[in-house]
């Protein structure tokens, strides 16, 4: 067939579309029979109509003014100083370094992707964290509320010092001639001691254990008798005149310090050759079944003491160490 009988093939089909053929959306009336045309005196008010060629039209160029042969220098345009450059914050390597964070609602908060529990009850104000490689210390309006071992690499200091931080102050830990008092005390099973007829939480953790506790203005730092490694820090519900009724009150020593090492732990094999450390399961295999071997759990590692040798595993939990102690664990049936 030519172009033209393809041509009026379409327009019939078109016509009959637009004026015979009835649409069940337009309640079964034809398209011509709901269109209005526009009036011919209107269209011209409407300027719907456009060429059916563009022309393009030229750029015009302006050309700049003749520059004057003889400017006087007193109506020069003043020139604007360049804006001064971001002052670049120089951190040693391995800090310290200070910054801000806002406790958010939860009253959780993450730096470096580790998790700082302050609780609903501080949310909305402003934290500073003094970090180094080796602890972390949270202050809130200049007082110490917290200190944990830290996590950080130098290469996390660095980028936290880049995100607005700043090089760090002296330690906010006292240096041990402030106004300080220690006790010691056995922590229960439910992680309690008594202080002044008072039920204080130290840690479910340390429960059974005797630990000192360093008694401050603001804080309670529990630590160990023989290494004074700080264990927890808590707020000090005491006042004065309670802190000095204390039994067995004396003269507080130097400042506990975190640890700096792997947390050494005890674990007693399955009769399937498994260990539970921090929730997760290690496979150390049968031949070791009741077996008792020792455990050193770090953030980011997993070590095992076996024949002499030590057996490295990557930690796959964020699970805090909660039982130092081995357990006697749970038979279970044997699997071919």
């Amino acid at each position: 067939e030519s172009i033209e009988a393809a041509q009026a093939a379409l327009d019939a089909w078109v016509q009959e579309y637009n004026s015979m053929r009835p649409h069940q959306a337009l309640d079964m009336h034809s398209p011509g029979d709901r269109f209005t045309p526009v009036p011919e005196q209107e269209r011209d008010v409407l300027g719907l109509r456009i060429p059916g060629v563009l022309a393009l039209v030229p750029q015009q160029r302006t050309l700049p003014a003749d520059p004057d042969p003889d400017p006087d220098p007193a109506e020069a345009p003043p020139v604007a100083a360049p804006a001064p450059l971001p002052e670049v914050v120089q951190v040693g390597e391995g800090g310290p370094v200070e910054f801000e964070r806002v406790v958010p609602a939860s009253g959780n908060l993450q730096v470096a992707g580790k998790q700082f529990w302050l609780g609903p009850a501080r949310s909305g104000l402003t934290v500073t964290f003094w970090a180094d490689t080796q602890v972390i210390h949270l202050l809130i309006a200049g007082t110490r509320i917290k200190s944990v071992r830290s996590h950080l690499s130098v290469a996390d200091l660095a980028q936290l010092a880049a995100r607005g931080g700043r090089p760090a102050g002296p330690t906010p830990l006292p240096a041990g001639d402030g106004p300080a008092f220690e006790v010691d005390r056995v922590v229960n099973n439910s992680g309690l001691v008594n202080l002044g007829g008072r039920q204080v939480l130290a840690a479910e953790i340390l429960g059974g254990r005797q630990v000192g506790i360093r008694i401050e203005d603001e804080t309670l730092s529990f630590f160990d008798l023989s290494s004074r490694e700080l264990l927890r820090v808590r707020p000090n519900p005491l006042n004065p005149e309670a802190v000095r009724g204390l039994r067995g009150l004396r003269p507080a020593g130097p400042p506990p310090r975190p640890v700096t090492e792997p947390v050494r732990v005890q674990r007693r094999v399955s009769t399937v050759g498994t260990v539970m450390v921090c929730r997760q399961v290690v496979s150390l295999g049968r031949p070791y079944a009741g077996q008792t071997v020792t455990v050193h759990v770090s953030d980011t590692t997993i070590s095992v003491e076996l024949d002499g040798q030590v057996r490295v595993i990557r930690r796959t939990t964020d699970v805090p160490v909660r039982n130092v102690k081995a357990n006697k664990p749970h038979g279970a049936p044997y699997v071919v």
